[in-house]
């Protein structure tokens, strides 16, 4: 991050200064006149200085060290979380809520209603004070359709601390996303696509027709299979139009996806297919990423997959020999040759049944197994209606994976909105993929901030437009202040939403919000419907309002939210031993967070012993068994700890090393063990995971009972983490 310190004021900027960013003389001298300007109107330190700054002077192709210079320089004694963006009233009234809130604001709100902006905050608590309201409201905006409705919203009972939501209802969110409403056309567009490596071709397009028919023949296919209906049916594959169609597919005929990321090692995909008890899996042969090719169908085979169904890339020239009973995905649709054109009667669910398995790592090294409702995916689309304003005519971008909650996020929060979801498949980091949010006149692109520091790094997305974007969003990691200005910048500052949540809760529970100031790295409002609590040191929930940093925990009642899990007890997990409040037990979610004296939010990492590796949660102890196998004859223990880097970001990954000499390893080659321990760690759990330092420790600390204190070491590292 930027030192704040070494930034001239704006009225002391000279032309020299510009000049010496490596800006000509003529615009340097042109700019210099333009900065006077704004400040002899707005003053040289004010919001709506920078305001001024960011629309009127800076531009994507100017350096950005220019673009640090104008907003550092304006902020120079300005005091914590500037702001960087701020919401223009006439523009609000155009966003979901806004347009909602210009509609029912007195209804909801009485005589405090205001205006969409002034009132945004009342409305929040107004969400959850009166949760019966505002998920009735949130759903009939989406135009969410129930073939037995409800017999209430939210029904409390003390068998259940989160409560039971919608009781009595069923549908079918796979058919919502493909049912015709005020929202939609059968000519729209629902899909826009492109293979990495055909950049210069046009994107493809599918339409929502086009769309009903492909889930509609797949469906009718699955039923070929013989399995039970509710029987758990896994994807791995990457995140692409056919992948989304079996994804659908699966849900519209009464099966349970189980999610995988493509990326995973066939130990880590044995794992889940075990605890999710599938019954088949989609696959592809292998799949073209980075210039690369990878396998992808061999790796289920080591897994000891059940029956596959095999797609071929689309980049693939030979022909993969299939295991004894596997089927080729040419062979899969051929069953319903006759049929493909009829449509498939989806098959409404009670609310409860399980649509999506997903898995998030915890402490007990197995991942957790989360199962997603039928009302999860009305969750995450509520989130894109309000923190998002993703609406008709929208085109949302978000390089996930359907084993990552993005994935089936992204799905939900398009389609059951109105909009588009553009897909590229293949890199994300490289020019090829910003390429295709210009040309595919991306509206909403979500990103990781892992994606963001390449992207910098690299410049690879200069020259490309991307005027077309209203907001970007990020979540999974903590975000850097440089790279969030830096990523702003490419789109003539549109405002970063942070968002903040989790795999149990289908979406987030803190975010930014298009009707607020937003400042770098910062959050600036619960979600709707969600409660925020900070625990003291005394694990007691702080004063509302107060500055203050702790433990976050959760209001209870969130909609959308998990309320078992396949591997674990749910109770055990996120409610016992938490505090109450008003009578309700809170929910644990395991980030720490601080409330800042102005009102915004800054997450600090985990309380836990998981971390944040590139958006993937996961446990120490899955990382600490890897590496203890690397050496055991000189290596006694190691302890796997997220270092958050000066400036915040993403976490970067320290293996402290306890060895067995009495030496203490002073004559180990540390960075030879820690490229062992990075080719150890990619190949048995996650290629992206990467060892940023291996530290030799005399001994890890430890409690009374004997357990490693991580966050100990991570509060010793983080203070070094400038050298690491």
């Amino acid at each position: 991050m930027a030192d704040h310190r070494k930034y001239k004021g704006l009225d002391k900027i000279t032309v020299a200064d510009i000049e010496a960013l490596g800006v000509s003389s003529e615009l340097s001298c042109q700019l210099h006149e333009k900065l006077a300007e704004i400040v002899s109107v707005y003053g040289a330190a004010t919001p709506q200085t920078w305001l001024r700054i960011s629309s009127d002077l800076l531009t994507p192709e100017q350096p950005f060290s220019l673009h640090q210079m104008m907003y550092y320089g304006c902020y120079k004694d300005f005091g914590p979380d500037p702001p960087v963006w701020m919401p223009d009233p006439e523009s609000v009234k155009l966003t979901n809520i806004g347009k909602l809130l210009e509609r029912r604001g007195k209804e909801f709100l009485g005589s405090k209603y205001k205006d969409p902006i002034l009132s945004f905050s009342d409305f929040q608590k107004f969400s959850v004070s009166n949760l019966e309201a505002f998920w009735k409201t949130a759903l009939e905006e989406m135009n969410v359709s129930f073939s037995v409705p409800p017999q209430c919203i939210l029904r409390e009972t003390p068998s259940q601390p989160g409560g039971q939501w919608l009781p009595g209802a069923y549908l079918n969110p796979a058919k919502n996303c493909l049912t015709l409403n005020g929202k939609r056309s059968l000519n729209d567009t629902v899909i826009l696509y492109r293979d990495e490596g055909d950049d210069e071709t046009p994107v493809k397009r599918l339409t929502l027709k086009e769309l009903q028919s492909a889930v509609w023949t797949v469906a009718h296919a699955l039923d070929t299979l013989g399995l039970e209906k509710g029987s758990a049916i896994a994807i791995d594959m990457p995140m692409d139009s056919t992948s989304v169609v079996i994804y659908l597919a699966i849900i519209l005929a009464d099966y349970v996806v189980v999610s995988i990321a493509d990326s995973f090692a066939p130990k880590e995909i044995s794992t889940r297919l075990k605890i999710s008890k599938a019954k088949a899996i989609f696959t592809q042969d292998s799949f073209f990423r980075g210039g690369k090719r990878l396998p992808l169908y061999s790796k289920i085979i080591d897994a000891g997959s059940p029956i596959a169904v095999v797609i071929p890339s689309r980049s693939s020239r030979s022909t993969v020999k299939l295991r004894d009973g596997d089927i080729s995905w040419h062979e899969f649709l051929e069953r319903v040759e006759k049929s493909k054109e009829f449509e498939y009667v989806g098959m409404e669910q009670p609310v409860e049944a399980f649509t999506n398995i997903l898995f998030s790592s915890g402490t007990t090294g197995e991942p957790k197994a989360i199962p997603w409702t039928v009302a999860t995916p009305f969750k995450a689309a509520a989130d894109g209606w309000s923190s998002l304003d993703i609406r008709k005519g929208d085109v949302v971008a978000w390089p996930t994976n359907l084993g990552w909650m993005m994935g089936p996020w992204l799905i939900y929060a398009s389609l059951l909105n109105g909009a588009s979801m553009a897909l590229y498949n293949g890199s994300p980091l490289g020019s090829g993929f910003a390429k295709f949010i210009q040309d595919a006149k991306v509206t909403m692109l979500g990103v990781i901030p892992s994606i963001v520091r390449t992207w910098k790094t690299t410049n690879c997305t200069a020259s490309y437009d991307w005027s077309a974007i209203r907001c970007f969003a990020t979540t999974g990691e903590a975000s850097n202040m440089d790279e969030c200005l830096w990523l702003m910048g490419r789109a003539k500052y549109k405002p970063v939403i942070e968002i903040c949540g989790g795999t149990e809760i289908g979406g987030g529970f803190i975010s930014g919000s298009l009707l607020q100031p937003q400042s770098l790295s910062a959050f600036s409002t619960a979600s709707l419907g969600c409660r925020l609590f900070i625990l003291g040191e005394d694990g007691r929930p702080l004063p509302s309002n107060v500055p203050g940093i702790g433990e976050l925990a959760l209001g209870p009642f969130m909609f959308g939210a998990s309320s078992s899990l396949l591997n674990a007890d749910h109770y055990d997990v996120y409610f016992k031993g938490m505090p109450a409040w008003n009578g309700q037990v809170l929910r644990r979610h395991g980030d720490v967070f601080e409330r800042t004296s102005k009102g915004y939010y800054h997450a600090h990492g985990r309380a836990d012993d998981t971390m944040n590796l590139g958006g993937v949660k996961v446990s120490s102890i899955e990382i600490e068994r890897v590496c203890n196998s690397i050496d055991d004859v000189n290596i006694l223990e190691t302890a796997a700890i997220g270092v958050p880097p000066r400036g915040g970001g993403p976490d970067m990954l320290v293996i402290a090393v306890v060895f067995k000499d009495s030496d203490g390893g002073s004559s180990y080659d540390l960075n030879s063990l820690r490229i062992s321990f990075n080719l150890a760690l990619q190949k048995k759990l996650n290629p992206l995971f990467k060892v940023s330092k291996v530290v030799a420790v005399p001994t890890l600390p430890r409690t009374a009972t004997n357990k490693v204190m991580r966050r100990l070491l991570r509060q010793q590292f983080s203070q070094i983490s400038s050298n690491l």
